[in-house]
């Protein structure tokens, strides 16, 4: 990167679990709320931004250029463009890379990007049967036409199409997103029993950081969202205390229900939530007197096999520690999305297996062990949740926080994306 894209502040809303209807915000009241509380505390004028990227895999029908309708929710003024990117599970990273282009080429220096989804709210859809029906129906004139079709009516007709279950399958290799990380189970020999202890463990960490107050940190990450009815969410709801390892291994397989090992207890949850950082160019921290909490040093995205989307975070973090001569030990922070435990746990044996080094990667040999006591320290999606649009900046910003937090200097955030792809951001701290 020619010039430095430093991060001036960040935040987000709690990860609330969907839980089988819809949740209590909307998508944009999610992005509103944190992005409003956000640009409340910076030293510039919301209308000062030169413009607001919102990542969303699931906007809904009403608010399809999300960014746009939550950059004037924001205050942000009519002048101020606002737009909408969507990289399924990396459309939040894909923000923050888009306002990165925007501020090389010179066409904005202040931008606020992230990124939202409120999983509680995807579509049930009619089947095309049902669809088909209507139509004839509406077409219809006479009574004796509405009669006959009348009796060609079906309550099978009925039976809904659940969006998410449509969003989370991959069209090109006909797979839930489940079964992929099934996949990489098997090819790396993951146990079930090694999964059941990842989760365990995110849930634990979670636990721990936010009795130590880590998810305020050092600038207030979540922002608490009030309803209508003046409940106050201040947490994310879906950690558990309970979820153990023994606990966990009481869950049976969702995706392979014979022979598979891959469980709701073990994979991300389908969660509602917003995250934001601010990004800027030297020019405007010198002109708004900021304080820049980090810099996105580096980016990088790459594809692979659908099937085994779960190792695109070991395909795009690789060309980022190529670029800057780095092993994996010289990273003193590491924020892997957790799609799932079994997702996680092979990419970490991918880099130490030297045949899939130089065969996938072009290595000469193995890269090595990532030291787990640096990787998502404090929890990941497994306990937080995975709000998709969302969870490519939560990490980018948790990743800061941990940084500032340890005193450390250098980390990578990396998260894997359904169609078979990879994002990474190089970040230091300052």
């Amino acid at each position: 990167m020619t010039r430095t894209i430093y991060i001036i502040d960040g935040a987000r809303t709690p990860f609330l679990k969907a839980r089988n209807a819809p949740g209590p915000f909307a998508a944009s009241d999610l992005a509103t709320a944190a992005g409003a509380a956000l640009l409340a505390r910076q030293r510039f004028a919301p209308n000062e931004l030169d413009e607001v990227i919102l990542g969303c895999a699931s906007p809904s029908p009403d608010e399809v250029n999300i960014g746009r309708v939550v950059a004037l929710r924001m205050g942000c003024g009519q002048k101020v463009p606002g737009w909408t990117v969507m990289r399924n599970c990396a459309s939040g990273m894909q923000a923050l890379d888009s306002a990165i282009a925007n501020i090389h080429a010179g066409r904005s220096q202040l931008v606020l990007a992230g990124g939202v989804d409120a999983l509680s709210r995807a579509p049930l859809l009619f089947s095309d049967a049902m669809v088909r029906w209507m139509s004839d129906w509406y077409a219809a004139k006479s009574a004796g036409q509405k009669l006959a079709m009348l009796g060609r009516f079906r309550p099978a007709h009925l039976a809904p199409v659940i969006g998410i279950m449509k969003g989370l399958t991959d069209p090109i290799v006909g797979q839930l997103m489940g079964q992929t990380a099934e996949n990489l189970a098997h090819r790396f020999g993951i146990s079930r029993a090694e999964m059941d202890a990842f989760a365990a463990r995110s849930h634990a960490r979670v636990l721990a950081a936010r009795e130590m107050g880590h998810f305020g940190g050092h600038f207030g990450e979540i922002v608490p969202l009030i309803d209508r009815d003046g409940t106050v969410y201040r947490d994310d709801d879906g950690v558990r205390n309970d979820s153990t390892p023994e606990n966990l291994a009481k869950l049976k397989p969702f995706f392979d229900r014979k022979y598979g090992r891959v469980t709701a207890g073990n994979s991300s949850q389908i969660t509602d939530g917003a995250a934001w950082l601010i990004l800027a160019s030297h020019e405007a921290v010198e002109r708004h007197g900021l304080t820049p909490l980090g810099r996105i040093v580096d980016s990088q995205w790459a594809g692979l096999d659908p099937a085994q989307m779960g190792l695109g975070p070991v395909h795009a973090a690789t060309p980022i520690l190529q670029r800057h001569a780095l092993e994996l030990a010289d990273i003193d922070a590491w924020e892997i999305n957790e799609a799932f435990a079994a997702q996680v746990i092979a990419c970490l044996r991918a880099w130490e297996d030297a045949d899939y080094c130089r065969s996938e990667l072009g290595l000469d040999d193995a890269l090595g062990k990532l030291d787990e006591e640096k990787l998502n320290v404090d929890g990941g999606a497994i306990a937080l949740g995975h709000p998709v649009g969302a969870s490519g900046a939560r990490i980018v910003l948790h990743l800061l926080e941990v940084l500032r937090r340890k005193s450390a200097r250098r980390g990578i955030a990396s998260i894997c994306i359904g169609g078979g792809q990879g994002g990474a951001m190089l970040v230091e701290a300052l």
